[in-house]
């Protein structure tokens, strides 16, 4: 059973700020409503994230390298056509990279449907093994419930967090509204990093 604990004494989610303006970001969308369905892929092919809807801003670098059969061992990212269309929200995440010292990665738009969940899963790979993850709150009008290892939080829209996605964890939506985050990876400078995890023989990449 997931506990709920104050956000100074968990282990697996950093809270980084509390108070973005994501207006910019979320006027962004609703200018085009119709980029949800753009692309499918996501809900399609993972099963854990069947109840999502997805715009992907940066994804992995294709055709993938010789070897790879996904893409959770690619390092590399490229900026999406539909990234075309959220420049300010592209922009945040650059930000923050910077901010922290870090390498942007990959980063997508992401609605949870009403009523609905993320199933329990963890992020392997080369990939995830060394960057962290980060989820800023854009809609959720009853509060984002997201849990990892034996941890629950309940996120709101402003705040932005970094948590482990290497522990098993699952996310849940139980208002009769969407709840959108934008997620986000960053690539630690050496030593530094929330929830990342040695990094054996990976190359620092993008």
């Amino acid at each position: 059973m997931a506990t709920h604990i104050p956000g100074d004494a968990l282990k697996h989610f950093t809270r980084l700020a509390v108070s973005v303006d994501v207006r910019p970001f979320v006027g962004e969308l609703d200018a085009v409503p119709g980029m949800w369905l753009a692309n499918t892929s996501r809900q399609r092919n993972v099963r854990c994230q069947r109840h999502t809807q997805n715009i992907f801003l940066r994804a992995p670098k294709k055709p993938l390298p010789p070897g790879a059969t996904n893409a959770n061992d690619v390092h590399e990212s490229r900026v999406t056509r539909a990234a075309r269309k959220f420049p300010r929200t592209l922009a945040f995440c650059e930000r923050i990279a910077d901010e922290l010292d870090a390498t942007l990665g990959r980063a997508t738009l992401v609605a949870l449907l009403p009523k609905s969940q993320v199933f329990p899963h963890v992020d392997a790979g080369a990939y995830y093994r060394i960057r962290d993850r980060l989820h800023l709150v854009l809609k959720s009008s009853d509060g984002s419930l997201l849990t990892a290892g034996r941890e629950t939080v309940v996120m709101h829209p402003g705040e932005l967090w970094a948590f482990n996605n290497k522990a098993r964890h699952s996310a849940h939506n139980p208002s009769p509204e969407p709840r959108v985050h934008l997620i986000f990876d960053l690539l630690p400078a050496p030593g530094c990093g929330f929830h990342v995890l040695p990094p054996g023989d990976a190359t620092r990449a993008a």
